[in-house]
């Protein structure tokens, strides 16, 4: 019993001791100091416990480089997201400008020359040179700036360590670049958008002065032109038709110009008034030339010869008298149809007649001379065919005047000027010392009478 019992408890006591040695090995919890990096030894004390072990050393070194970088990498997108707002705010302003410019162009070009004073940006000028100018200096700055910023994120250290502990150069993230590059891109477009807008508003308005200012001026020389030849009117005569054109030696330099020229005619009535006492015969009234035809319509008295009507240069004698130095009224008319021709003096029909150039058509775009016979067109007078005297009332139309119209023109009690040639002051032109004067012919007439 008493074996049993020693065995008992030499088996129990064997047993813990065993447990002891196997419990032998513990775990020793210490407190670590504020501020201290987890992971570091440190004594009883609180004091660190130095690590021989390099590679423990080159593991804190990068975590402190770490650290760093990434305290810089923070100041640098804070750096750059004000430049983002900066150039949004710059973006925003300018698309303002764009859509308020596009309204204003249709409101109208008066509308646009009121928003065109205006001041739709914040920091552009009014006038479209210094506009210009100013947002040229805007693009350059800010493609300068961003110049900058890539020079600096090239300056950025990085933490792609190498064994030695040495410092990479890494450039700036790729997205933020990007970024920068579309705002600055669309920043430049609506710059050379609205640089481009400003050049043609500023050739519009140019155009547009220089048409009015050469409008203005043609219509001031027309009212100025207008107004001299009132002046002169009024001052000479009462009436434009109210005068005479007088020639009073037969030379071959004095004559009158009819400044309207005739259409293509089929008919015509010529009337005029006229006083003359020459002798051999009075003269050329008046002529009308054409090219190729010198003589295409002349009333012509030359020397001891009746008064002749020329068309085509074919004759026909009519049978007038005017050399007694009193006024007569004299009406040629003529037709193409079978040439047949009327002479009335002082409103009577004297004589008819036909074959005179029939079915020619009178030939456009000559000239009508008064007092002289046309050699060629406008020219080469002959003094023998000059006409002395005064004539006035001068008018030419493309019909046959009916009789009693011709009656009315002769005492008076009608005014019917030509439909193709009226008689007016500023329809004649004289030269070589011929002159107008005024004259109210019914008054003269009556005197003479």
């Amino acid at each position: 019993m008493l074996a049993l019992v020693f065995g008992l408890l030499y088996l129990v006591s064997g047993r813990t001791v065993s447990s002891q040695d196997v419990t032998g090995s513990r775990f020793v919890c210490n407190a670590i100091p504020p501020g201290a990096e987890p992971g570091c030894g440190y004594g009883p004390t609180g004091n660190r416990v130095q690590s021989s072990s390099p590679v423990e050393d080159e593991l804190r070194n990068t975590i402190i480089q770490l650290r760093e970088t990434i305290l810089q990498q923070k100041e640098t997108i804070v750096s750059q997201q004000g430049t983002i707002k900066e150039l949004n705010s710059k973006l925003a302003r300018c698309e303002a400008a764009a859509d308020e410019m596009a309204q204003g162009k249709s409101r109208g070009q008066g509308s646009r020359r009121k928003e065109y004073g205006k001041n739709t940006m914040g920091d552009l000028p009014r006038d479209p040179g210094e506009t210009i100018d100013q947002l040229g200096k805007t693009m350059q700055t800010l493609k300068g700036r961003l110049e900058n910023l890539e020079q600096q994120s090239l300056r950025l250290p990085s933490t792609n360590s190498s064994v030695g502990g040495a410092s990479a150069l890494t450039p700036l993230p790729p997205e933020l670049r990007e970024l920068l590059r579309q705002r600055l891109g669309a920043l430049e477009t609506q710059l050379l958008r609205k640089v481009a807008e400003l050049e043609e508003e500023k050739s519009q308005l140019y155009n547009e002065t220089a048409a009015h200012r050469q409008r203005t001026e043609s219509a001031l020389n027309s009212l100025m032109e207008r107004i001299a030849e009132l002046e002169k009117s009024n001052n000479a005569f009462k009436s434009p038709e109210d005068f005479k054109v007088s020639l009073p030696l037969r030379t071959n330099y004095l004559y009158g110009r009819i400044k309207k020229s005739l259409p293509e005619m089929y008919a015509f009535t010529v009337c005029m008034w006229l006083k003359s006492s020459a002798s051999p015969g009075i003269g050329t009234p008046f002529s009308y030339g054409v090219p190729g035809q010198a003589n295409e319509i002349v009333l012509i008295e030359w020397g001891n010869n009746p008064i002749e009507l020329l068309v085509n240069d074919k004759v026909a004698q009519l049978p007038l008298s005017v050399s007694d130095g009193r006024w007569h009224h004299i009406c040629i008319t003529w037709t193409t149809r079978d040439g047949f021709w009327e002479a009335y003096q002082d409103g009577e029909r004297l004589g008819t007649g036909d074959n005179l150039a029939p079915w020619h058509p009178i030939k456009p775009g000559g000239v009508i001379i008064l007092g002289q016979e046309q050699d060629i067109v406008g020219g080469r007078f002959d003094a023998t065919q000059a006409f002395v005297g005064e004539l006035s009332q001068f008018n030419m139309w493309d019909r046959v005047l009916r009789p009693v119209d011709i009656m009315g023109l002769a005492n008076c009690s009608a005014y019917m000027p030509g439909n193709v040639v009226p008689w007016i002051d500023a329809n004649v032109e004289v030269f070589g010392g011929a002159s107008k004067a005024a004259l109210e012919i019914c008054e003269d007439r009556a005197f003479d009478s």
